[in-house]
């Protein structure tokens, strides 16, 4: 239903049931370049854990071929990644 302001001017009605995308991740792949020391310490870098987080992460990408790195806001996601990539490591932000 359309609603009408005082101006005049016909306004759509609005959805409330709408939700909005607010959750990005940060997914880092595998790579033959790299050693597990130079993955853990970008990781411990990029965002701030443990070195035993930063292992087990690196042993996931090793073994799966990827692993998820972060889950949150878009501007953190890509601040995430561009510390990640400075050392050429294969990463890609989804939603």
């Amino acid at each position: 239903m359309e609603q009408e302001n005082p101006q005049g001017i016909v306004l759509p009605e609005i959805d409330e049931k709408v939700s909005v995308q607010t959750s990005y991740h940060v997914l880092l792949y595998n790579d033959d370049i790299h050693t597990f020391d130079e993955v853990i310490a970008q990781l411990i870098k990029a965002i701030q854990c443990s070195f035993e987080k930063a292992r087990d992460i690196a042993f996931e990408v090793h073994t799966k071929g990827k692993a998820l790195v972060y889950s949150g806001s878009l501007t953190e996601c890509l601040k995430i990644s561009s510390i990640l990539e400075e050392i050429a490591l294969h990463t890609q932000i989804t939603t």
